[in-house]
């Protein structure tokens, strides 16, 4: 008899912002080894930020983060593009030889079998060839395939994606959904923050559905209904960026809500390790505003404004 398989990430209550104004909150979960999960909402909904924490970039507000399962080093984290100068003279080698830095540290020379792995992440994303091109030569696609195989080389069970797919060719697209789902089908867990609903209809089978609140986890076609779509857009409509910032009792650790318990099992893909199937249990909305976690972190807007809503 197998044992039950641990989250590789657990979210206990969890609410991330900005000197303490949130930009996510109340938001538990819990994601499964080997899930690939798309995490969806209008613009300003927290994605970003949901990402952001957990790749460690910005401390909890309120709740923590626990990822249990994971080894040091196993995370790997793709933010938005920008954080490359392309006015810098680096080579696209020198670029993707980036992702090996937790093999060579800081100052480490790349070894004969090192430089081979380089070549070979660049075959793989379509810039065999480009090796010693200056970066700031290549296109937004070349430059998106670049930084995937940077990516590939750091060889992490757990991979977080921040608009993989934004402002790039549809060709390129395609290419990198391939990856991804190659890299789902080695048992990788996948965070996307993705835009394109139709595109995540297709190729995700799980999303996360966020307002600065979680609105809806679990299997995408029960995720992405009219109805909760809705639901995300009012939430969002209805937050007020202004709102006093956000006052949160310190807590011991907390149980988790009864709809992350039910996402464990919605959002994890058939897994080698014995994970739950994507579709063994309907997405679930997020706690209602009367939940003990709801009363305990309170948020306290500021007189005459509106506060982030529950």
């Amino acid at each position: 008899m197998h044992d039950a398989v641990l989250p590789i990430i657990r979210l206990d209550n969890l609410t991330l912002g900005y000197d303490r104004h949130p930009a996510v909150h109340h938001l538990s979960a819990e994601i499964p080894a080997g899930a690939l999960v798309a995490v969806v909402g209008p613009n300003g909904a927290g994605k970003s930020t949901l990402l952001k924490g957990l790749a460690g970039e910005l401390r909890p507000i309120g709740g923590r983060i626990v990822l249990p399962a994971l080894p040091p080093g196993g995370l790997a984290y793709m933010p938005q593009r920008g954080e490359i100068d392309h006015s810098f003279p680096v080579s696209v080698f020198d670029v993707v030889a980036m992702g090996l830095w937790h093999e060579i540290g800081a100052f480490g020379g790349l070894s004969q079998d090192q430089r081979r792995r380089v070549r070979t992440a660049l075959e793989a994303v379509g810039l065999a060839g480009f090796e010693s091109r200056p970066i700031g030569s290549l296109s937004g696609g070349q430059l998106q395939r670049a930084r995937f195989a940077r990516l590939m080389l750091q060889d992490a069970p757990l991979i977080l994606l921040d608009e993989p797919f934004a402002a790039i060719d549809s060709r390129t697209v395609e290419d990198l959904v391939a990856l991804i789902l190659a890299w789902h089908a080695e048992g990788r867990t996948i965070l996307t923050v993705v835009h394109d609903l139709e595109q995540v209809r297709r190729h995700f089978p799980t999303a996360l559905l966020l307002s600065r609140e979680p609105v809806a986890f679990g299997p995408t076609a029960e995720v992405l209904t009219p109805e909760r779509l809705a639901r995300a857009r009012r939430l969002s409509e209805a937050f007020d960026e202004h709102a006093h910032e956000c006052h949160i009792e310190a807590l011991p650790a907390v149980e988790l809500a009864d709809f992350a318990e039910d996402a464990l099992a919605a959002g994890a893909d058939a897994h080698p390790d014995g994970g739950a199937s994507d579709r063994a249990r309907p997405a679930v909305d997020s706690p209602p505003a009367a939940t003990p976690h709801a009363h305990r972190h309170p948020y306290v807007p500021a007189p005459g404004r509106n506060h982030p809503p529950h």
